[in-house]
């Protein structure tokens, strides 16, 4: 039976009182007050406060790909709660300008109250990085401990089950691993490709040939230039070399799911690939922008305090600046653009593929 409704405040909906009474100034309890602390501690609330909402909407979409199998209308609702996050990160970013507004004195009147105390000890943030796919051996270590040393025992152990689990990343790898048609009756989509890209390289180094504007130096440099580009093509020429690339830590995409992304991306005009781009794209969205902000971030840091250590114990700067650049999820996202080909040379798709991917594609079953 449906309880029934009744009233409530606004102030007693959102519980305003509790989070408006959560600002503890340390540099009060010391009686040294400093007026920028409270702004400290209010930006560093909300990031709190989004990174809930974040986990709430990731955690849906996960959901949404645990089955084994994706209805088309459950990729819409991924993508729509996908841009939200999208557009929560741009906001996590542009807080980065409120914080700045905090000078590097003025920081310092409150920072040695903050010991040990930092950032690095945002459990939702880890959780983040865990349920996207941030695997703890690919970590960059800021301490001689574990990164989940600083949590209580309870939280280690939801960590641990969360590393044990799926990630937003296994499960997108699972999903494209399914995707039909990369062979369909006669048509091969990959030894299709070879042969376009083939063509492609052809006519390209023939156009360089025939060029009487450039020198035969230039011309040597250019189809030198044009060989180094056929070796991007290759690790999807050869399954073997592939899965070198994944042993050795270059690649993380399985060879099945990177071909299935390559299709995705090739013929998305095709109306049933296209919510299959668009999801992805967010993908590659979300990734960039937690990149922005870690970049962001490093860069605040390394104003406000130069190359001092961080409160956690960390190098400060240089581990943030390193975790932009190493703590990547979805990068081989970003690098399918390698292996994009222009639409003059695409394959063409059988009249009979092309009625499949169009919109009736579920009624004909």
């Amino acid at each position: 039976m449906d309880k029934e409704l009744s009233s409530i405040h606004y102030d007693q909906y959102l519980q305003l009182q509790k989070i408006l009474d959560a600002q503890k100034l340390r540099s009060v309890e010391f009686n040294k007050p400093a007026h920028d602390e409270m702004l400290f501690i209010i930006v560093h609330q909300v990031y709190e406060l989004w990174f809930k909402e974040i986990l709430h909407d990731l955690a849906s979409v996960m959901e949404l790909f645990s089955d084994g199998s994706v209805e088309e209308s459950q990729i819409g609702i991924a993508i729509s709660r996908l841009d939200r996050v999208v557009k929560i990160q741009k906001i996590l970013v542009d807080q980065i300008d409120i914080i700045e507004t905090i000078t590097p004195l003025d920081f310092l009147d409150f920072r040695n109250y903050l010991l040990p105390a930092s950032g690095f000890q945002s459990f939702q943030f880890r959780q983040l990085e865990v349920a996207l796919g941030l695997k703890r051996e690919k970590r960059i270590s800021y301490t001689q401990c574990s990164y989940s040393g600083v949590f209580s025992d309870q939280e280690q152990e939801i960590l641990s089950k969360l590393e044990a689990g799926d990630s937003m990343f296994d499960l997108v790898e699972k999903w494209l691993e399914r995707t039909p048609f990369l062979q369909f009756e006669a048509f091969d989509f990959i030894e299709e490709y070879k042969r376009s890209v083939k063509l492609m390289l052809q006519r390209e180094e023939q156009a360089i040939d025939q060029a009487d504007y450039i020198s035969d130096q230039e011309k040597m440099f250019r189809v030198n230039m044009l060989g180094e580009t056929n070796t991007y093509f290759n690790s999807i020429f050869d399954q073997k070399k592939h899965e070198e690339k994944l042993k050795d830590g270059e690649l993380k995409l399985s060879y099945k799911a990177t071909i299935s992304v390559l299709l995705i991306n090739l013929y998305r005009d095709e109306p049933l690939l296209r919510q299959p781009f668009m999801f992805l794209q967010k993908l590659i969205d979300m990734d960039e922008l937690l990149t922005t902000w870690r970049n962001r971030h490093a860069q605040m840091v390394l104003r406000t305090l130069g190359q001092k250590i961080g409160t956690g114990g960390s190098s400060g700067y240089d581990y943030l600046k390193s975790t932009a650049d190493k703590h990547r999820v979805f990068y081989d996202l970003h690098n399918i653009s390698t292996l994009l080909i222009p639409r003059s040379f695409l394959p063409e798709l059988p009249a009979q593929l092309k009625e499949k991917l169009d919109f009736n594609f579920s009624k004909n079953q």
